[in-house]
């Protein structure tokens, strides 16, 4: 017997942006729905930001013990049990769980259906026995791993982000598929936790980030002992013995790696399957559901948020996108995504960071007129920490615009925040310039590069003259 439910809002995917969605859509008095079959807390909490960020430290620590001796303490190669960093992995994700379990939700005045769901019309969505007829509905399915067809790849063992956190034997030798972010992440976080690691891209890593500042990663993965197969085509994958051979191919010919385990990490895969969207009205492709600058798909009742969206896939992204559907949704107010100001972080060490334009892309649009910089080597604080690996770079334009700012550098996903918020509200790099910073703290990069920008006007011979000027004048 099919159970009927009525719903101001169907939220469906209990991923971040679904959560974010349902719990404010509740709070602020709408009859809410959740409809998640998998997992609350979606990839984030499960597979992907919280695990990784786990790893990451585990591997940042055996760093600081392995390197302790740099400062005078007793530092030595750490004995790793892998088991154990499982352990603290899942502690975590164990830890947070609770903010995003049925119960609090259901708590908040949610409805969680734990079924899968699959429209039946423009405004009606089935779950298992349950059909819920609603004024509007959020779509916040997410995006899984995307597996590439590479020839042999489906006849063997691999990992994704998905399943390297159940892992409780550490590989011998990882063989990571991607060097994008995750990619790129997770190596280091295995190669610091005593795994030899190898990265094969097509590309260089990190693509999407300004070359100059992605070479100081690159820089410190191959001081870490990762080895780098960038500008390779991979040809195919096949067992050999008890392990993994992936042949690639390079510009003096073919390669073969052999390796104990692989990694995929490739990208991601929107998930739009089985919703039967066609019903509905919404039109997708392989990028995610077609939507405008309110998220409103092409059934104007039905909205599409994070992941699936098919824009940007990062978890503050989903959070954001969950604060313009509620007002569109719910106040009916044209609110519109802007990401002007995303910023986006990549957690190796050290961290790279980044907000606005790069300095290609101002060149492409026609806008920038200069560029600063400030090494972390000039920083006394990252001097006292042995942290001299990395800088900061701004992009500004005409009148002192800031157009963008990436940083490279220990803590650069906490420096970021100030160069996000000149972009968003127009502040000037000459208000940046002018800020008390506390001393001495890593956060004096900011200031500097920023105060650079005036250090032609500052010591120019017109200002010397101005001084000689007003010093006759008594």
């Amino acid at each position: 017997m099919t159970e009927r439910l009525e719903a101001d809002l169907c939220v469906i995917g209990g991923g971040s942006g679904g959560l974010a969605l349902a719990a404010g859509a509740s709070q602020m008095g709408a009859k809410t729905v959740l409809i998640e079959s998998g997992k609350m807390g979606g990839d984030c909490l499960n597979y992907g930001c919280v695990p990784s960020k786990a790893m990451i430290a585990a591997g940042h620590t055996a760093h600081v013990v392995r390197h302790a001796g740099r400062f005078g303490v007793n530092g030595h190669e750490p004995s790793i049990d892998f088991k154990r960093v499982h352990d603290h992995i899942h502690g975590v994700i164990g830890a947070i769980a609770p903010h995003d379990s049925v119960e609090r939700f259901e708590g908040l005045g949610v409805t969680v259906l734990q079924e899968r769901a699959r429209f039946r019309s423009g405004d009606e969505v089935e779950a298992g026995a349950t059909l819920v007829k609603a004024r509007r509905i959020a779509v916040a399915t997410g995006s899984t791993a995307f597996i590439p067809p590479i020839p042999g790849l489906s006849e063997v063992s691999y990992y994704t982000n998905e399943t390297i956190f159940d892992n409780q034997v550490a590989p011998s030798h990882l063989i990571v598929i991607g060097g994008g972010p995750i990619g790129s992440e997770l190596a280091q976080a295995h190669r610091r936790l005593g795994a030899q690691v190898t990265i094969v891209d097509m590309g260089p890593i990190l693509p999407k980030d300004d070359p100059e500042m992605a070479a100081l990663v690159r820089a410190q993965l191959e001081t870490d002992g990762v080895h780098l197969k960038e500008h390779v085509k991979v040809q195919k994958v096949e067992s050999s013995g008890n392990g993994i051979a992936v042949t690639v191919e390079t510009a003096d010919g073919t390669e073969r790696i052999e390796g104990s385990d692989i990694l995929v990490a490739t990208g991601r895969a929107v998930n739009v399957e089985g919703l039967n969207l066609e019903a509905a009205g919404v039109d997708y492709d392989r990028r995610g559901i077609k939507v405008d600058a309110r998220l409103r798909s092409t059934n104007r009742k039905i909205f599409a948020l994070g992941d699936v969206a098919g824009g940007y896939q990062f978890t503050h992204v989903a959070g954001y996108h969950a604060g313009i559907v509620i007002q569109n949704a719910l106040f009916r107010l044209p609110a519109k995504v802007n990401y002007q100001a995303l910023p986006w972080v990549t957690y190796t060490d050290p961290e790279l960071s980044h907000v606005g334009l790069t300095e290609e892309e101002a060149e492409k649009q026609g806008v920038l007129s200069t560029v600063v910089r400030w090494s972390f080597a000039e920083n006394d604080r990252a001097q006292a920490e042995l942290q001299t690996e990395g800088k900061i770079k701004v992009v500004v334009g005409k009148r002192g615009k800031v157009l963008g700012a990436t940083i490279v550098g220990a803590h650069a996903g906490e420096l970021i925040y100030p160069w996000v918020m000149a972009i968003s509200q127009g502040i000037k790099i000459k208000a940046m310039a002018s800020m008390i910073a506390p001393y001495p703290t890593l956060s004096e990069v900011s200031k500097r590069a920023a105060g650079s920008y005036f250090t032609s006007t500052l010591f120019s011979e017109r200002t010397r003259w101005i001084v000689r000027l007003l010093s006759k004048l008594g």
